[in-house]
């Protein structure tokens, strides 16, 4: 359909339209694949819209050069042939037919047309730049790039344990106050934009599904955040006694948003799989790169249940502790339930 509406309009609207919007593609593509290193195929297809455009500006140029060769028509080309002369009958000359004069077909004015195209489609792309630089809210716009929408569990039902927990939210409401545009800058990483991110409704391991626990991930390229909620009767002060019994040599006390906190290091775990492929082997469960993890209690009298916020990188390499406590003051307060309905 749109190839026939293309069809439809005048030759030098067509052909510029078409050079300009396969210029825009191709070198846009080009630029995703050589600079973010999205691949050869979108090298390959980004050639191939600027090798179509170069072709247009080709047939353009001829005819430009067509026009210009082109001589004018003259009076003489204009006027209707006469037939020969013939003799005339003695009896009566036949009436002279004065020769009419036709007017000068105008032809439109290319340059003109070409110029209103382009002009066209600057109006157009200027308006999609910036749509593209507001946010979503339609505020003005921060420079940050726009997070990776949350992929939810929106058709599992929601475990009895977060209707019988009062206030319990799910994974969803912490994904939606996690995947914020300032997290790469609270990070250290403005440059960086989320990659992936989900939320789901677990549940706390060895409870037989009966303690709530909804958990938030976003995924950047240099490191990955997890926030989550327990609601349990745990407080953050038994917490902190229980790493004095293990290694607590990086656990630290400390007060965020008025509320006890504590930030202990821990490895995740490690799990191979060999999905038949011959590239890796199954194994028992690994030691993982470190994970840098800030607890903080539900409320300033600390009456039980926490959020873990937790960030880790396949390096190993980790942000400094305050960047976990901004993360925490910026994320925290937003917690709102509303994700689902659990009445």
């Amino acid at each position: 359909m749109l190839g026939f509406l293309v069809r439809l309009l005048p030759f030098w609207i067509r052909e510029p339209l078409i050079i300009l919007v396969g210029t825009v593609f191709g070198v846009r593509i080009l630029f995703m694949a050589l600079v973010d290193g999205e691949g050869w195929v979108p090298a390959v297809i980004g050639a191939v819209f600027l090798l179509g455009a170069a072709l247009r500006v080709r047939v353009v140029v001829h005819a430009l050069r067509a026009r210009r060769r082109r001589p004018p028509a003259t009076e003489a080309d204009l006027a209707p042939v006469t037939p020969a002369p013939v003799t005339p009958a003695p009896v009566t000359p036949a009436p002279v037919t004065p020769a009419v004069r036709r007017p000068v077909e105008r032809k439109p004015n290319a340059f003109a047309q070409a110029s209103f195209a382009i002009g066209l489609f600057a109006v157009i792309g200027g308006a999609l730049w910036i749509e593209g630089k507001l946010p979503e809210d339609g505020t003005a716009a921060t420079g940050a790039s726009r997070p990776a929408a949350c992929r939810l569990d929106e058709d599992e039902e929601l475990p009895s344990a977060y209707r019988s927990t009062p206030g319990a939210v799910t994974g969803a409401d912490l994904c939606r106050a996690l995947n914020r545009t300032e997290l790469p800058e609270l990070l250290g990483t403005p440059a960086e934009r989320s990659v992936y991110a989900s939320g789901t409704d677990s549940t706390a391991p060895l409870t037989d599904r009966k303690v709530a626990q909804p958990e938030a991930r976003v995924e950047f390229e240099t490191y990955t955040v997890e926030l989550s909620a327990t609601y349990n009767k745990l407080t953050v002060a038994q917490y902190a006694k229980l790493t004095t019994y293990g290694d607590g040599r990086d656990a630290r006390k400390l007060t965020v948003l008025g509320r006890p906190a504590l930030l202990t290091s821990d490895h995740m775990m490690k799990i191979q799989f060999d999905l038949g492929s011959g590239e890796g082997a199954s194994g028992p469960v690994g030691q993982g790169p470190l994970a840098r993890t800030l607890t903080v209690a539900f409320d300033g009298k600390d009456r039980g249940g926490s959020y873990d916020l937790t960030v880790w990188s396949e390096s190993g390499l980790l942000p400094h502790d305050s960047a976990l406590v901004d993360i925490a003051e910026a994320v925290l307060p937003r917690i709102t339930r509303g994700a689902r309905d659990q009445d």
